[in-house]
């Protein structure tokens, strides 16, 4: 039985943060961010991501309330990821990321201090981080 590759993805209006994550280490790292139109990439940079990779399946993280309710981001993100399902025909998958955003920032300061909290590392490590979380 071979290992499943999976695509991260870190929803946000501006920039999405992206990672690459495999099913049997259990782990993954960071591809970088692409930018956001209010939400919307550009589709044909996903494409190439899912070219490139050939992933098994995304996962989405979702943006939810600390109380576990919705918010409107959390029906953006799942809006993001259907589509992902709808254009690209590929599984996709949620997961709850509330705390990823702080974990990330905390783990890239460990890795480099300050100099590491660009925007779109931070993005890229929260999506390494709702991979790992979705493998947990």
């Amino acid at each position: 039985m071979g290992s499943k590759t999976v695509l991260g993805f870190d929803f946000g209006t501006k920039s999405i943060g992206i990672a690459i994550g495999q099913e049997l280490t259990a782990s993954a790292r960071p591809l970088g961010s692409i930018k956001a139109e209010d939400g919307i990439p550009r589709w044909e940079q996903i494409g190439a991501l899912i070219q490139e990779w050939q992933p098994d399946f995304i996962v989405v993280g979702l943006p939810l309330n600390m109380d576990g309710t919705e918010q409107e981001l959390t029906k953006r993100a799942r809006k993001f990821g259907n589509r992902i399902r709808g254009r690209f025909e590929i599984n996709v998958e949620y997961q709850d990321e509330r705390l990823t955003t702080a974990d990330a920032k905390a783990r890239l300061f460990e890795m480099g201090g300050y100099k590491a909290l660009s925007k779109g590392q931070v993005d890229a490590m929260s999506a390494v981080l709702i991979i790992e979380s979705y493998f947990e």
